[in-house]
């Protein structure tokens, strides 16, 4: 009886990936059946060891008959988080067509821990000789979302741990009274929501918005549209929405790219690979609640029978580690 691939040996799926050059099928079977992320980095250190390439760069240029989305996703699972969401980040600032892909960055900026981000900055500079933020705050033409990505950027690196119910109920106040409790229906001051955010650690924010909602009845982007909407209102909306429910954020998205009414491409390719080892089971519960249907069922009816569709149902339905 042949061993399951989780018996097997790095040195033996190795083999079986070298042996087969090529061969999508085996490869989906392969990388996506029982590896986890940190034994998919094992097998692309022993790839190197055994036969001297860069299993990232084989499956991105080797892998024959498979689509450039199939291909993508391969390689990309051979990528160490930090090293993916470097290369997700540049391709969401330098895009071929239209305009920068904002909302993936946020992915970044919010839903990574500080000591990732750091990593991320640091794998960005080695492989692209850049610096990230020096990118973001090159683009053109000038957007708000430069300026709240930047203070997401320095909240990285200047808060504390702990969260703490005054600084929320503080900073809900501070919201409030240069937001919607200004006279006049004015727009809300920017400064002091960069500030805030600036300063206070993702979980820092949760709880302040989330005592907003409880004082206030509502939530904090409640009114962004009808009372004061603008460009920097419009992207902070974003990021709120992002901060207080990543799953639900993220169920949105997938949505949007398997209905095909999605802006940006490669989002779905994305998140499914980034969160596959993490948060997949709450995404696929906020995609049932939102949508009434398993977010595998979705993507089977959506797409064409093959390996891509193979591919992303079984990254869809990894257990997380």
């Amino acid at each position: 009886m042949a061993k399951s691939f989780s018996q097997s040996s790095t040195e033996d799926i190795c083999k079986q990936i070298h042996g087969s050059p090529g061969d999508v099928s085996l490869l989906v079977r392969v990388l996506t059946g029982q590896l986890s992320r940190h034994e998919c980095q094992k097998v692309r250190e022993k790839y190197m060891e055994m036969y001297g390439e860069n299993l990232y760069d084989c499956l991105q240029n080797k892998t024959r008959g498979a689509s450039s989305k199939t291909r993508t996703i391969l390689s990309s699972l051979m990528l160490n988080p930090h090293e993916r969401d470097a290369i997700a980040a540049k391709n969401a600032i330098f895009k071929e067509v239209d305009s920068v892909n904002y909302k993936a960055l946020i992915e970044i900026y919010v839903g990574r821990k500080s000591s990732h981000f750091f990593l991320i900055q640091q794998a960005y500079q080695s492989k692209f000789r850049r610096h990230l933020d020096q990118d973001i705050m090159s683009i053109e033409p000038p957007h708000s979302y430069q300026k709240i990505l930047m203070a997401l950027a320095a909240s990285h690196k200047a808060h504390s741990a702990q969260v703490s119910e005054h600084i929320g109920k503080c900073d809900t106040q501070r919201l409030y009274q240069t937001g919607e409790g200004r006279c006049g229906g004015v727009k809300i001051d920017e400064g002091v929501v960069l500030e805030i955010l600036s300063k206070r650690s993702i979980a820092q924010l949760n709880v302040t918005f989330s005592i907003y909602k409880h004082i206030y009845g509502h939530a904090y982007t409640k009114h962004f549209k009808n009372k004061y909407g603008g460009e920097f209102e419009d992207a902070l909306n974003v990021v709120v929405k992002f901060l207080n429910n990543p799953p639900k954020f993220y169920a949105k998205v997938l949505e949007a790219n398997i209905k095909g009414k999605a802006i940006d491409e490669g989002d779905l390719e994305r998140i499914i690979v980034s969160q596959s080892d993490t948060d997949m089971n709450k995404i696929r519960k906020s995609y049932k609640s939102l949508y009434g249907t398993d977010l595998r069922d979705a993507i089977i009816e959506s797409f064409p029978v093959g390996d891509f569709r193979d591919l992303i149902v079984t990254l869809t339905m990894k257990t997380n580690d």
